[in-house]
């Protein structure tokens, strides 16, 4: 593959490629496209994406030389799978499902000139895609991105810029991390002051959590189930499903501040956290305490329509259980072994709920618990929690901190040091993630669905900030878990072409995008 001369550095790699045919196609405003039945969507968004820079119309013709196919029948290329072929007269675009052609979309304008990236109109350029034949297929089907929007907030526009930059690396999950301590972000009809006092926190604490220091700035937000409703069609538009996570029975200061008698003290007044790290402060075990989350993913699943839906479950210290009484009232009740066996009980409980829903809970593997067995379960501590769980039985998405969390350094003495400390997450450790597990794991293996890239914003306020820690660190994940193994020289190669398509798209990745303390 001719892969690295520059309008061939394609991100991910795809699994097969030629280019040993000469010339280009040339999309001007004369280029029709002929669509095949089902294909509308995919041309649809290929105008969307191409229309800002380039202006072209690509109007529907029954002799148009561009020409999109949808075709069952192509059951080799799978749910994802695209086959490309570009001459000089004429390109064919070929899936067997719809998803597959938004992949060879996004394919198509990492080909063009950089510039068909942009967002405002790029006159002067020859709009040309090389002469290529490509035949692409994901080794993985969940290839994912986390961000979270309860410690800083951002408004659903920003989204829709994070959606397509998933899009266009052909990453087609956008975890959002709706609820935490610090802010709770998602609307509940049945509960408003989730969103009313629990999505405000009165400063947030400056640098790391073992600060003394706050800033003194009122920070807050939500979004209404308009705004999701809109971001969910948006993402679906472009081959992205959106995973929403709200976080129990730990993580949820933000909720007890809203409805006290959620807690395992309802006569306690607290705030919504204003500080960073592992709060105490859990939820209580109560009957109504589950019914009342049961109503909050009710609603949750009336706006995300997603198969998979998060619902935390790390970091939940036991100090409340072990004290209060009604805690260990439950503890008798139902026969567990003490108040450490409630957190799997209570994860068994919305594990149930969700099933019941006709939908797949996810959750966080945390040290010294075992989720549900109908968790799909996203590992981030250990590697080894990952395979016992596929070993199991259990479906796992790959999230160790040490390759996945893009809230740590880029490097050694990252001048944009506005990040986690104690840990590099450097470009060789993410494109070195390794989902084999180990020993001979074949079914375990097929139960590794994928990975995810997580981005925590305690430290991270604005879309600049994010995207500098971002990318190109995604990029690296995105081409390994779409192609599996791979050469980082390779990638490496490829990314210095791709990183064009970076600076069009405006994305900060080469150089922090905010002033650093001396």
């Amino acid at each position: 593959m001719h892969l690295h001369r520059p309008e061939l550095a394609l991100v991910p790699r795809p699994r097969f490629l030629s280019a040993h045919r000469t010339g280009a196609f040339r999309l001007d405003n004369g280029t029709g496209l002929r669509l095949g039945p089902g294909t509308e969507p995919a041309a649809r968004l290929l105008r969307t994406l191409l229309a800002p820079a380039t202006g072209l119309p690509l109007p529907a013709a029954t002799d148009g030389t561009f020409v999109l196919v949808l075709d069952p029948a192509l059951s080799g290329l799978g749910e994802e799978g695209y086959g490309l072929t570009v001459s000089p007269h004429r390109v064919l675009l070929r899936a067997a499902r719809p998803a597959g052609l938004l992949r060879g979309v996004q394919t198509v304008r990492q080909l063009l000139p950089p510039r068909a990236l942009a967002g405002d109109p790029q006159p002067g350029v020859e709009w040309a895609l090389p002469c290529v034949e490509i035949s692409d297929v994901p080794r993985h089907p969940w290839r994912g991105a986390m961000l979270d929007v309860a410690r800083h907030f951002q408004p659903v526009s920003y989204l829709r810029r994070y959606v397509d930059l998933l899009a266009l690396h052909k990453l087609n999950v956008f975890h959002l991390h709706l609820t935490d301590d610090q802010g709770w972000r998602m609307p509940i009809a049945a509960h408003p002051r989730l969103t009313e006092i629990g999505g405000h926190r009165a400063e947030s604490m400056i640098g790391p959590s073992r600060s003394t220091r706050y800033d003194g700035t009122p920070h807050g937000g939500a979004y209404t189930a308009a705004e999701l409703r809109e971001l969910v069609a948006y993402a679906a538009a472009r081959g992205v499903t959106v995973v929403p996570e709200i976080e129990m029975p730990g993580h949820v200061r933000a909720a007890l501040a809203a409805y006290p008698e959620l807690g395992n003290d309802p006569g306690r007044t607290l705030d919504v956290w204003t500080r960073w790290g592992v709060c105490e402060n859990t939820l209580g075990v109560s009957d109504h305490v589950l019914d009342f989350f049961r109503t909050v993913l009710d609603e949750t699943m009336e706006i995300f329509p997603s198969a998979h839906v998060h619902i935390g479950g790390d970091e939940c210290p036991t100090t409340e259980w072990e004290r209060s009484p009604t805690a260990l009232d439950r503890v008798r009740r139902e026969g567990l072994a003490g108040p450490g066996a409630l957190h799997p009980w209570f994860m068994q409980q919305m594990t149930d709920h969700l099933v019941r829903a006709g939908r797949r809970p996810v959750a966080w593997a945390e040290t010294g618990t075992t989720l549900p067995e109908e968790c799909t379960v996203m590992s981030w501590r250990e590697p080894a929690h990952a395979w016992a769980a596929a070993r199991r039985g259990q479906h796992v998405v790959f999230a160790d901190h040490r390759a996945t969390y893009f809230d740590y350094a880029r490097e050694e003495g990252d001048p944009g040091l506005l990040a986690q400390s104690g840990l590099v997450v450097d470009l060789p450790a993410v494109h070195g993630l390794d989902l084999t597990p180990p020993g001979d794991g074949a079914a375990a293996a097929d139960r590794v669905l994928g990975a995810s890239g997580q981005l925590w914003t305690e430290l991270v306020a604005t879309p600049a900030h994010i995207e500098y820690l971002v990318y190109p660190r995604l990029c690296a994940l995105a081409d390994r878990i779409w192609g599996g193994a791979g050469d980082y020289a390779d990638f490496t190669a490829r990314l210095d072409g791709h990183r064009t398509r970076l600076d069009a798209l405006g994305v900060p990745h080469a150089r922090p995008p905010f002033a650093t303390a001396a």
